[in-house]
């Protein structure tokens, strides 16, 4: 999944992972939104965010 970088913070969304294009100081994301898989995830751990891309490769 391919989402659009907005120019400001997406609110909604806190993200510390500093190595993807979308992350922002302060921790904000600036994806317009994420796509977190998978469907049948049973805890945290199971969880990842599809959205993310590594930074300079957009």
């Amino acid at each position: 999944m391919r989402a659009n970088k907005m120019n400001q913070p997406n609110q909604g969304i806190k993200c510390i992972v500093n190595t993807c294009h979308y992350y922002m100081n302060g921790d904000r994301c600036s994806a317009e939104m994420i796509e977190v898989q998978p469907k049948n995830a049973n805890n945290t751990h199971d969880t990842d965010c599809a959205t993310f891309i590594p930074e300079g490769q957009a």
